[in-house]
């Protein structure tokens, strides 16, 4: 009876497993396949040997992990207390959560292009600055460093604020109450429990926000302008502008690596932090 069970389960998930391999596995395999074939179609690591030899390769890449680690950070710092008054303090908990999930029901076009009116030199922040006095003219807020991590902050923050509710809310309070009542201040419950307790959420917004902002096109395409490329705008260009898919497959490849590698150590680091792990 228990082997007939098992055979109707399997019967269940086989549509989607075999989704998964057409249309997800089968071409990823044969995408990284393709990156260590040479032209004669003997096994080379030209590819990648090229491509690692790139200096603009490298600034590309080392720029799209500083924006994205810091991308990461400041949503964990935004989101952090903004998590912890919905979960704790608010009596409109509802509410509060679907303003923050609000914005993710808008194109990250329109909210780039948003963000362009408003950074831009004509546009609002210039507009205070100069009325303030704090600069004599307007400044270059667009097509840099800066514009991306704004548009990947209020691209990602909801899912790091969704991530971190979900954990803080089976924070029991009589933890909290009960290390009050042994002399721990708000500070040291905070800091000795809460926190602790929280990192699960962190971990898993964290690797959400960084994934996002590592592979995001949109918002680095139309704010960081073409000055400022990341691995994903990178593709895009050896692709269709210079219609070498083999390099922008090795891109692709090295895109894939850094994702598992670094939610790898950000959940190796979660285990030793985390006290209940």
């Amino acid at each position: 009876m228990l082997e007939k069970k098992t055979k109707i389960y399997w019967l269940f998930i086989l549509p989607g497993c075999l989704f998964l391999a057409f249309f997800m596995l089968i071409p990823l395999f044969s995408l990284i396949f393709k990156t260590f074939i040479d032209g004669g179609g003997s096994f080379s690591l030209e590819n990648y040997t090229a491509l690692l030899g790139s200096t603009y390769f490298k600034q590309v890449f080392w720029r799209s992990i500083r924006l994205s680690l810091a991308s990461t950070a400041a949503c964990a710092v935004l989101g952090f207390p903004t998590a912890y008054y919905i979960s704790k303090y608010s009596k409109n908990k509802g509410v509060l959560m679907a303003l923050a999930v609000f914005p993710m029901f808008t194109s990250p076009v329109i909210r780039s292009f948003s963000w362009m009116v408003i950074l831009g030199k004509k546009g609002i922040v210039n507009d205070l600055l100069v009325a303030a006095g704090i600069v004599a003219k307007p400044i270059s807020l667009l097509y840099n460093e800066f514009s991306m991590v704004v548009g990947f902050i209020q691209l990602f923050l909801p899912l790091m604020i969704l991530s971190l509710i979900g954990v803080m809310d089976n924070i029991s309070e009589d933890l909290n109450l009960a290390a009050g009542s042994l002399g721990a201040s708000r500070m040291a419950v905070f800091r000795h429990v809460v926190l602790p307790l929280s990192i699960p959420g962190l971990v898993t917004g964290s690797v959400l926000v960084f994934t996002g902002c590592l592979t995001a096109y949109t918002t680095p395409q139309l704010l960081g302008g073409t000055d400022t490329r990341v691995l994903a705008t990178l593709i895009y260009q050896q692709a269709m502008s210079l219609g070498d898919w083999t390099q922008a497959s090795a891109v692709a490849v090295v895109m894939i690596v850094i994702t598992v590698v670094v939610s790898q150590a950000i959940n190796g680091i979660s285990r030793k932090l985390n006290p209940m792990a």
